[in-house]
């Protein structure tokens, strides 16, 4: 199954088995709407139904599911990833997720630069940085330099600017 990760698990909250996850998403609300989430580690993956959601003022998500009665269970799950199915995940409009845009081949006037691994955020605009043959490219992900994002096609065309390859 295709997943993408939306938070992880902190610690237990109270003594009902309450979860606590610290949101790793620009939008908690998302977690209000889950049926299903998927708990993940480097050893185990666990698919358990949602049957409560609430998010505290600052941020921070609070789940209880399924199966999950204590604190002791709770605590079996700490630093767990929190995943949904790829499937779940809502479109943007005009805007794409760092997920869908890492693994893009990057294009300039048909000339290959390189692989999209990884978008780095700064304070003004993102970063793309691109792996290609003459190594680590930084691209700014602004309009004026990304002409054309192809998702389906896993494509970037950019115009870079004067003086960065040098």
């Amino acid at each position: 199954m295709d997943s993408i990760i939306i938070g992880e698990i902190i610690k237990p909250q109270g003594i009902k088995g309450e979860i606590k996850v610290y949101p790793l998403t620009d939008n908690a609300q998302r977690f209000t709407k889950l049926k299903k989430i998927i708990l993940s580690s480097d050893q185990a993956e666990t698919c358990l139904n949602v049957q409560a959601v609430r998010i505290d003022p600052k941020g921070m998500v609070f789940l209880k599911l399924e199966g999950i009665e204590t604190p002791e269970e709770v605590e079996k799950y700490r630093g767990f990833l929190v995943k949904i199915d790829r499937a779940e995940v809502p479109p943007l409009k005009d805007r794409w997720y760092y997920f869908e845009l890492e693994g893009m081949e990057v294009y300039e006037n048909e000339v290959l630069l390189g692989t999209l691994v990884k978008v780095l955020e700064t304070g003004a605009n993102d970063v793309y940085l691109v792996q290609g043959k003459k190594g680590e490219i930084c691209v700014p992900a602004l309009k004026s330099v990304v002409q054309k994002i192809d998702v389906p096609g896993k494509r970037m065309d950019v115009i870079l600017p004067p003086g960065l390859l040098d």
